[in-house]
């Protein structure tokens, strides 16, 4: 077999790899919402204590992200992925053990950390194994690969509860990680021809990733990204983990069977999305500004329409908005191809792990953020339409800031 052959294979062995990591992440991330009422049966939470349970993990992923950037250019993504990963498995099993909020909360924190490295690590080996003009495409595929951890954190794992208990679904996830991580150690390698000195040589040393990270962090673009995808990822995800449930069944009246499709239309609107805007800004298009920016206004345009729905309102409607939603907030993802862009090629995984660093801190803020916003201007009715409307109002006016000062960053295609 020729070597180009041989090469091709390890590209896509590597990159299944990374897409099998990334949807454990999807997976831990999103599982509290559906074992929440198992979680308040069996260890009396109230909805604070529930609600930092699920946060935890989003807190202790973001401040992993930067620690994470500098291991993968200084380390590599194999050895740093696989120990993480052998964390997270800890993760699981104290939180399935756990007998109290702190014990869950502790579970999640490991779990956050453990899971901290699998999408920026993925990046990185794309980085390393693919031509860059794949880059965007590419990456926004992992995205919809990742999906599926959010689905199989749905009525797969509702199964799965019901058969074996919530504790032990944690126990049989946590050892099928075990297995994965290994596989993953054994079978992949941080580049092609991955050896010895030339591994050595490749790799930036900690002193020139700090030097590296001090002119990312100089950068005027690195903040406008660094912005851009807090609000667009944390109004997306804080929507799509939360709050469109009780818009859904409070405000629009529909069942929960119902508000649930709607929620999986947005989910394939975003599995959709990512990937088709990669190729639109890889192949097509050729720019990254030219598919976020109106990627930004489709979604303004989709939480306005929210704003203004008259009551009463079909369900095919808010599914189609909802579908629609997401599709456009698949464009976001280009922007980690935007900053990569911008420096070294060896320094591409902490660029990457810094802008992720604001993606998932924008899911924890926007998560618990939009509820305070909604108790404190509408105490007697907080989950009520003109609480939500307010919240989408917001987040219309954090949208129109990011796609005005989008504009002001520098096209790298």
């Amino acid at each position: 077999m020729s070597p180009e052959p041989i090469k091709a294979s390890r590209q896509w062995t590597v990159f299944v790899f990374a897409g099998i990591l990334f949807i454990l992440s999807q997976f831990y991330r999103s599982s509290v919402a559906v074992i929440a009422p198992d979680l308040i049966r069996d260890l009396g939470l109230d909805s604070w204590e529930l609600s930092t349970v699920s946060a935890s993990f989003f807190y202790a992923f973001a401040l992993m992200q930067i620690p994470v950037g500098m291991c993968l250019d200084s380390i590599g993504p194999r050895i740093t992925m696989t120990l993480l990963t052998l964390l997270s498995v800890l993760g699981a099993l104290v939180f399935s053990q756990g007998g109290s909020y702190h014990s869950l909360t502790l579970g999640r924190i490991l779990l956050g950390i453990g899971m901290a490295c699998n999408f920026m690590g993925g990046l990185k080996l794309i980085t390393l194994w693919f031509n860059p003009k794949q880059f965007a495409t590419l990456s926004a595929l992992i995205v919809s690969i990742g999906t599926a951890g959010n689905i199989a954190a749905a009525t797969p794992l509702v199964l799965l509860v019901q058969a074996m208990g919530w504790r032990n679904s944690f126990i049989t996830m946590g050892t099928a990680t075990f297995f994965i991580a290994l596989l993953f150690f054994f079978l992949v390698s941080d580049r092609p021809g991955d050896t010895g000195q030339a591994r050595k040589a490749a790799r930036p040393g900690i002193k020139d990733t700090m030097k590296s990270a001090r002119m990312l962090f100089s950068q005027r673009d690195f903040w406008i990204i660094s912005f851009s995808t807090f609000c667009r990822y944390g109004i997306y995800a804080s929507v799509q983990a939360l709050w469109a449930g009780p818009y859904l069944t409070q405000v629009a009246g529909l069942s929960s069977v119902t508000a649930g499709n709607i929620l999986l239309l947005m989910s394939i609107g975003l599995i959709i999305g990512c990937p088709l805007s990669g190729h639109l800004s890889d192949m097509m298009v050729n720019s990254r500004k030219k598919i976020i920016i109106p990627g930004l206004w489709g979604m303004i345009g989709i939480l306005g329409g929210l704003v203004f729905l008259p009551a009463g309102t079909g369900a095919g409607v808010l599914a189609a908005l909802f579908f629609a939603f997401g599709l456009f907030s698949g464009t976001g993802q280009i922007m980690y191809a935007h900053i990569k862009e911008q420096v070294p090629h060896e320094n591409a995984g902490m660029a990457m792990t810094a802008i992720n660093f604001f993606t998932m801190a924008g899911v924890a803020v926007f998560l618990q953020g939009m509820g305070a916003l909604m108790k404190i201007l509408h105490p007697g009715d907080s989950l009520g339409p003109s609480a939500f409307k307010t919240a989408f109002i917001f987040c219309s006016l954090c949208l129109i800031l990011v796609a005005a000062v989008y504009t002001r960053t520098r096209e790298t295609r």
